[in-house]
């Protein structure tokens, strides 16, 4: 199967009318000091307004939404080290089936808290010593549940991509859009619509240095695998690029830019004290690479703020080592 066949802008929009009234469509901020500071104008989907408090909602609630009767009687599985974890625990209630999540111990306790108040049963593992995946797929085959994987699947993909055809479709096409990496899969179904709407449209994608495991993959030229990252970017933690969000971001993004912890955590000062948003770590790795000055702006620049699950206490813990 080539990447084509496993996305295309189609099936975006289909996911787009699946998630028509559940899903919030999210507001695009525009601000005269960032558009200054990065030399170019920049338009900044705000996913930290989604449903969860990140983008995640969408794919997860249109993969499981895509699932049987019969399925959905038996209930869903999920690994995550947070905002994954909570969009399948809420669209599993508003589906009306049951969730069983796999997240790391510390993972961050507004996150975990979250993912239970929303109905899920949470198991947790250590993300160093034990494969989640391998978990999730364990707990599957033992409960009859269906795995929703976090990036590597065309649904999920599809439903995280609708985050940037709302914003060219208020926008129109722009000249580049910048979007966080982990697994791939929001930049993946992002990079997909920003072709189809423009095929010169520049697509960067950004990861903490520390947690290059794309970059890697980009500059080989196959899925290369890291260690366990140590990241404030909790969200972009990944070891191995998905081998379907891969295929797909080879053939659709440009480039990938690395930024530094403390870079990411200007970031999360410029978004408060400029802004006036509260974006989490990995939310901000997109904006510190607009502001790092290493990137040639184009003229106009799509902006995706992935979410903004983050307490107080770690947010401002994260400002004051900043």
């Amino acid at each position: 199967m080539s990447d084509e066949d496993v996305l295309g802008i189609d099936d975006v929009r289909a996911a787009a009318k699946r998630l028509a009234g559940i899903a919030h469509h999210t507001p695009v901020i525009t601000s005269g000091t960032l558009d200054d500071l990065a030399g170019a104008e920049v338009f900044c989907k705000c996913e930290n307004f989604q449903r969860v408090g990140a983008f995640k909602f969408r794919g997860a609630y249109h993969a499981i939404s895509r699932l049987s009767r019969e399925q959905l009687d038996r209930g869903v599985t999920a690994y995550s080290s947070g905002n994954h974890a909570q969009a399948v625990a809420l669209a599993s209630r508003l589906l009306g089936t049951r969730a069983v999540i796999v997240m790391p111990s510390d993972a961050p306790p507004t996150k975990l808290a979250a993912t239970r108040g929303y109905g899920a049963e949470v198991v947790t593992y250590d993300r160093y010593t034990q494969d989640r995946a391998e978990l999730s797929a364990r707990l599957a085959a033992e409960r009859g549940l269906a795995l929703i994987p976090p990036y590597d699947h065309p649904h999920i993909m599809a439903g995280q991509g609708t985050a940037a055809l709302e914003l060219l479709e208020e926008t129109g096409p722009l000249d580049a859009l910048v979007a966080p990496v982990g697994g791939g899969g929001l930049i993946a179904g992002c990079a997909t619509v920003a072709k189809a709407f423009a095929p010169s449209t520049r697509v960067i994608g950004v990861e903490p240095a520390t947690a290059d495991d794309t970059k890697r993959s980009f500059d080989s030229g196959e899925r290369v695998s890291i260690p366990v990252p140590r990241t404030i970017a909790d969200g972009l933690a990944v070891t191995c690029p998905g081998e379907l969000t891969f295929a797909v971001n080879r053939r659709h993004v440009d480039e990938i830019a690395l930024v530094s912890e403390d870079e990411i955590r200007a970031a999360m000062r410029l978004a408060f004290e400029r802004l006036k948003l509260v974006i989490e770590p990995s939310a901000a790795a997109p904006l510190a690479a607009v502001l790092s000055g290493r990137l040639d702006l184009p003229p106009r620049v799509g902006l995706i703020i992935s979410g903004g699950n983050i307490g107080a206490e770690q947010f401002a813990d994260l400002l004051r080592e900043g």
